[in-house]
């Protein structure tokens, strides 16, 4: 059942980007909204990152778990991974933003957590670089042969994969700074004064995790890879910085938010660091800043008044408690449980799953969403050909695919 769950969310995943592509979204987004169905992907969205922080550590650990095939475990991994770019496609509209109801205060929550991983990563100098990020590394329905990939392989990509979740987090964010004026009451409170989110986004401004320096040149993250940015082109805004700049104007510049918002001592010297950042070069790209720029500047030199205490009830978020609450004590048996049950299926339900995830995976899909032609498998330059029995595998010569079949023909076998 939660297999044909995931195939959904795939799919519609899928859907979102090509409708996307196309402008043609609107469709999606109006029948999300007349189902109700984005706050269930925020709940499952929330179930998958416990399941990540408490289940999987568990079946790492276990010396007796030896699965005949850890995609299954990748597909729960990618789960999450499927859902927040999904949600990233759609929470560009405000409907889709007011349809998360009182749910929206668990999505803060979780872009919250996400954000603190990524400024964790730039702190400490541990931005993920390219080698880390190559595909070939990563679990594939060509995983499902002689010699898996170890759990302990798959602990190591989920941390990888966590980086990409995180700056989708970024963007699901702006989004919802956009609607402020749309938000449940306790929204802005908690992004501003529970979370404190623009030195969270000072943060990410001073340290810029997206980018890094290696072998003396300069790389940022775009489109899913690493990329090398030519001198002439080292002080151009990315979109993830774009994103970064657009949600500190929709929290700082709102009426209601300088409001509610502290502007005390710390914070406001968090937020005077984004001065050296402001350079002429950058408000050409991104205009609007001329306005932080001002803010800034009038910030320097007065003291704000403090925030209205106004007399309310605070919603609080709930998705994350309850889930915790309810399995608390045990995750061990939870783990021990889905090993027996669905991480340890027999040769025909393995032959099953995978018709099923070629089907869902859909190699034409597929190859419409890659940004870049197909690679070898074996040597990774561009590939013309690929294995006329399952379609999944792509070789630049049958020299290649010679060498390769010992290791592809029993995931071949599983698929065809």
């Amino acid at each position: 059942r939660w297999l044909r769950q995931h195939e959904y969310v795939e799919k519609l995943n899928m859907h979102g980007i090509l409708s996307a592509s196309a402008g043609q979204e609107q469709l999606l987004t109006e029948l999300l909204v007349t189902h109700a169905k984005i706050p269930v992907l925020i709940g499952e969205l929330i179930s998958v990152e416990i399941w990540k922080h408490k289940i999987f550590p568990v079946l790492c650990r276990l010396e007796d778990f030896k699965p005949r095939s850890t995609f299954p475990i990748y597909v729960v991994l990618h789960h999450e991974a499927s859902i927040i770019n999904l949600l990233e496609t759609v929470f560009f509209f405000k409907e889709i933003c007011e349809s998360a109801e009182d749910s929206i205060l668990d999505l803060i929550d979780y872009c919250h957590r996400k954000l603190t991983l990524l400024a964790a990563r730039s702190t400490k100098a541990q931005a993920v670089t390219s080698a880390e990020l190559r595909a070939e590394h990563l679990a594939s329905p060509s995983s499902m042969q002689a010699d898996p990939v170890p759990p302990q392989e798959l602990q190591k990509q989920a941390e990888m994969m966590e980086f990409e979740i995180s700056l989708k987090a970024l963007s699901v964010l702006r989004f919802i700074t956009d609607q402020v004026d749309s938000l449940p009451l306790g929204a802005l409170t908690r992004m501003l004064n529970t979370h404190n989110l623009p030195c969270l986004l000072v943060e990410l401004v001073e340290h810029c995790p997206w980018s890094c320096w290696e072998a003396g040149k300069l790389k940022k993250f775009e489109n899913g890879t690493w990329h090398v940015v030519p001198p002439e082109d080292q002080v151009k805004m990315t979109k993830l910085d774009g994103q970064v700049w657009l949600a500190l104007l929709n929290l700082l510049l709102s009426p209601e938010c300088q409001r509610k918002y502290r502007f005390d001592g710390f914070n406001k010297s968090q937020l005077l660091k984004l001065r050296a950042f402001l350079t002429d070069v950058l408000i050409d790209q991104l205009p609007n800043l001329v306005e932080m720029q001002r803010f800034l500047s009038y910030l320097a030199v007065t003291e704000p008044a403090p925030p209205k205490k106004d007399l309310i009830l605070e919603q609080v978020p709930v998705i994350w408690d309850h889930i915790l609450k309810k399995n608390s004590g045990k995750w061990e048996a939870i783990a021990k449980h889905q090993v027996k049950h669905a991480f340890s299926p027999t040769e025909e339900e393995l032959k099953l799953q995978a018709r099923r995830w070629a089907q869902t995976y859909s190699l034409d899909m597929m190859e419409a969403l890659a940004p870049d032609k197909p690679r070898c498998r074996v040597c990774g330059v561009e590939a013309a050909k690929r294995c006329s029995r399952c379609r999944n595998e792509w070789y630049c010569t049958r020299a290649c695919q010679i060498q390769h079949w010992q290791k592809h023909k029993p995931a071949c076998n599983l698929m065809a």
